[in-house]
């Protein structure tokens, strides 16, 4: 095996990527406990609450979250129980059903929102100038666009929805 192998670029930034995940993973978990909800409830409610009509049909959760539509199944579910959301039926499509934030869970998230904020510009965006900003974001949204292309799915920002495989 070549050593050199180990200096290759592309192992370092998966590398760091990891590392940057791990450590903002654990300072996000740590905040959203005290407001009482799981890095995954609150990936499930900020999603909803950003997409259009704050809800998005279940199977276009699932695409943008880190979870399968059975573990959005049963997030939404719990989360349900819980009073954060809703469902509701598709009119247009009898198979479908929108998950809906309710105002106890958008009240939930304005709650946990400013301590969340403040571990992004402390540990992540105040790390960067506004340019290296701005290329950090084009660089994520275009590997995220290629290793999860349906990861916009019912968020309005596609304007040929509905006409692909998400």
């Amino acid at each position: 095996m070549n050593p050199n192998v180990f200096d290759d670029p592309r192992i370092t930034a998966v590398g760091l990527l990891f590392e940057v995940h791990a450590g903002l993973s654990a300072r996000f978990a740590a905040q959203l406990d005290e407001h009482g909800l799981s890095p995954v409830e609150f990936e499930v409610l900020t999603r909803l609450a950003r997409s259009p009509g704050a809800q998005l049909r279940m199977t276009d959760l699932a695409a943008q979250t880190s979870l399968s539509t059975s573990g959005v199944t049963r997030v939404v579910d719990r989360m349900e129980r819980d009073g954060l959301l809703t469902r509701r039926a598709c009119p247009s499509d009898r198979r479908s059903s929108y998950a809906v934030v309710t105002p106890a869970g958008l009240s939930r998230l304005d709650g946990c929102l400013p301590g969340h904020l403040q571990i992004i510009e402390d540990w992540f965006t105040g790390q960067l100038d506004p340019s290296a900003l701005d290329a950090v974001l084009d660089g994520l949204r275009r590997v995220r666009d290629a290793v999860n292309p349906c990861a916009t799915a019912g968020s309005g920002d596609d304007p040929e929805e509905g006409t692909g495989p998400c």
